[in-house]
């Protein structure tokens, strides 16, 4: 997507909004608190983690409208950024980062390990979202990346102030968005399809048409109420695709194949040799920089493992040798799941967090972790990723309001200033988990993830599992290779994890029109772009509306 930019935003780097200064701070913490609020009911109640960059670009929005004195700081952008990544932030983590993995060992009678595992993932946290920091902006997470949510936000903050034809078509882009959620189509990947790498949506619509199929046993979906059966019994009458284990482990092989071979990549391109100090002038974080932030997080996940070991008395389940494998091996699997989503949330706005975790847990399984070590560090490991997704969301929306990296210093100070707003929040979410949590687990609200890793440690993993994940490992890893730096084994991976028939055919169907439209004129591509991230926002505001209306009818 060619990223849209406003030479009017534009400020000298020492203007920019602090997020320490008072009226700033005291707003952005009240909203942090606000906002985690918010992520925990939704998670425990509903199931749904919203997409908070959106919500929290449409909070600073309202704010800023609001004919208040202290507030009219809020008009700024700039300020509107900070607002927006804090809420975002809060939402964000308290929900998928802190009372998941901590309802894990819970779920699984270990009440006394809640506060100790509670530590453990805001270290990990806190870590997650420092690496994306450190690595934003560089040749492997590059600022011009589609990072879809972050583009939705963005618009949407600049249309409010641009008005005109842009702020008609992101309207309209928006009603679209609302209008077919309400119907039953995942708006939120058609705008994607119409902004994001064509490639990489090609290869996610694909997966989810394939699991949706074997789920399905035939090309059927459903669209306002509404079921439409195309092909019924495509792999033979009675087949369900539960019965077959090889099967069911599919979308976790191909992940693992295509993961393993985009750690790879990832290693080739710290390994090379680096032209000028910052990629030639391209990026505005060098690829030394790059290079310190990954060593460096993969040491503090390192110690932050062995800290974790110690607090919650994992030595007494573990002898020495097993214990020192496991620290090493969940840092490990915390830096690369954070890759993995990373990458797959850069190209799509979709992360396989907790599916991926779900990978490195039954790898775990299978190399004979006891129970309750396997417990914490899927717990561990499930908080790196989505922090790492969300804040970079947030970095790509300030990035197209300072300029697009026209100013390098603006945009640094702009993204040190986000650093310390996303930091700020999840210690309000912090705090707020650790307030209420007791309070959720008492009545027997988890988020439905927790109950799903502890019941996979429960059933255990066998050979024929094993077999199974290396079996479909390599074409997972074949066509990962064979996509490059397009990451198409780990979007088809993702799409195999969590699509549906619906979720494919919107992609494909998003991807043609796409084509043609362009194709009959290049400029068309720009009005795409927008609709595209108005349809975003618009299936965002939906899904977290939606969501949190529904919060009084559940007990």
């Amino acid at each position: 997507m060619a990223n849209n930019t406003n030479d009017s935003f534009k400020i000298p780097a020492s203007e920019h909004p602090k997020a320490l200064e008072p009226s700033i701070l005291i707003l952005n913490l009240l909203l942090s608190a606000v906002g985690a609020i918010i992520g925990l009911e939704l998670i425990v109640r509903t199931g749904v983690t919203a997409n908070t960059s959106i919500v929290g670009a449409l909070f600073a929005i309202i704010l800023s409208r609001i004919p208040v004195k202290i507030l009219q700081k809020y008009r700024s952008v700039h300020s509107q950024n900070l607002v927006q990544t804090a809420i975002s932030g809060a939402t964000f983590s308290a929900a998928n980062c802190l009372i998941l993995p901590i309802g894990i060992p819970v779920v699984m009678g270990r009440s006394d390990l809640m506060f100790p595992m509670l530590v453990g993932v805001l270290l990990a946290t806190l870590i997650d979202a420092t690496i994306l920091y450190k690595t934003f902006d560089t040749e492997m997470f590059p600022a011009e990346g589609p990072w879809p949510p972050g583009v939705a936000a963005a618009e949407t903050i600049m249309a409010v102030v641009e008005k005109g034809k842009k702020a008609m078509l992101l309207l309209v882009g928006i009603a679209m968005g609302v209008g077919g959620k309400m119907v039953g189509i995942p708006m939120d990947l058609l705008g994607v399809s119409w902004f994001g790498n064509f490639g990489a949506m090609a290869a996610l619509g694909i997966g989810s048409l394939i699991i949706g199929a074997l789920k399905d046993n035939a090309f059927k979906f459903a669209i306002g109420g509404f079921s439409v059966n195309i092909v019924n019994n495509i792999f033979g009458e009675g087949f369900v695709y539960s019965d077959h284990s090889i099967l069911n482990y599919m979308p976790h092989g191909a992940m693992i194949g295509a993961g393993i071979i985009a750690l790879f990549q990832v290693g080739r391109m710290l390994f090379k040799k680096e032209e000028g100090s910052s990629a030639a002038g391209r990026f505005t974080t060098s690829m030394a920089s790059m290079k310190q932030a990954l060593a460096g997080g993969y040491v503090a996940y390192l110690v932050s493992s062995l800290i974790l070991a110690l607090i919650t008395g994992l030595m007494s389940d573990m002898n020495i040798l097993m214990l020192i494998i496991w620290v090493v091996y969940t840092a490990f699997a915390a830096i690369s799941s954070e890759l993995v989503v990373g990458i797959a949330a850069m190209h799509s706005g979709w992360f396989p967090g907790f599916a991926t975790a779900l990978i490195f847990l039954l790898v775990g399984m299978l190399m004979g972790f006891p129970a309750m070590p396997l417990a914490i560090m899927v717990g561990f490991t499930s908080a790196t990723g989505p922090a790492f997704a969300d804040m970079a969301y947030d970095l790509k929306c300030g990035y197209m309001l300072r300029g697009c990296g026209t100013d390098p210093e603006l945009e640094k100070e702009g993204r040190k200033q986000q650093y310390i707003s996303e930091m700020l929040s999840f210690l309000v979410a912090f705090v707020v988990v650790a307030l209420l949590a007791n309070t959720y687990f008492k009545q027997g609200l988890y988020a439905p993830v927790s109950n799903t890793f502890a019941v996979t440690i429960s059933a255990g993993a066998s050979a024929e599992v094993a077999k199974a994940l290396l079996i479909w490992a390599i074409p997972g890893a074949i066509i990962q290779l064979v996509g490059g730096h397009r990451q198409l084994g780990i979007l088809f991976a993702t799409g195999l994890l969590v699509g549906s028939t619906i979720n494919g055919m919107t992609i494909i169907v998003a991807l043609i029109i796409r084509y043609f439209v362009v194709r009959m004129n290049k400029e068309n591509e720009n009005i795409l772009n927008i609709l595209g991230a108005g349809s975003l926002a618009g299936a965002a505001l939906h899904s977290f509306f939606t969501a949190t209306l529904q919060l009084g009818k559940k007990s």
